[in-house]
């Protein structure tokens, strides 16, 4: 039996080689997995009841401000237009104490009309804001 010899030199090889290295970070990242608890879809929070709590400002002047499914706007019952409620808003800002200002859209009010609503209480200053009737619209159909 003969040996053959060869007449080049080997060359080394200058790459790392990296397989072994995403093979133990494949079980560790299994180990991983398998280590970590369950999610739960659930959220411990305290959520507030519904009973109304005492008002903690004693002014029970309010306003209503609604916004019709055919676009228009009610003050207290009363329809005005976007400039009187702009005054009727500031108006109603400066008094002292300020009146709560409760905003009533229809679900069926344009969102224009509505975004127009919300944007003359911002420029009115009003603070004291609240949006009434939400609990109409808190199921949705599928």
């Amino acid at each position: 039996m003969s040996i053959a010899l060869s007449t080049h030199r080997a060359e080394f090889l200058s790459e790392l080689n990296t397989t072994p290295l995403i093979d133990i970070m494949l079980v560790l990242l299994v180990m991983l997995i398998f280590t970590l608890p369950p999610l739960t879809n659930s959220l411990e929070w305290p959520l507030p009841s519904p009973i109304p709590t005492t008002d903690k400002h004693p002014n029970k002047l309010r306003n209503v401000v609604a916004v019709t499914p055919d676009d228009a706007i009610l003050w207290n019952g009363d329809r005005v237009s976007e400039p009187e409620l702009g005054v009727l808003l500031g108006q109603a800002a400066a008094l002292n104490p300020e009146p709560e200002l409760q905003l009533v859209p229809d679900g069926r009010a344009s969102y224009a009309e509505s975004a127009r609503v919300l944007r003359l209480v911002k420029l009115s200053g009003a603070t004291r804001i609240g949006f009434v009737g939400n609990e109409r619209y808190r199921k949705f159909e599928r």
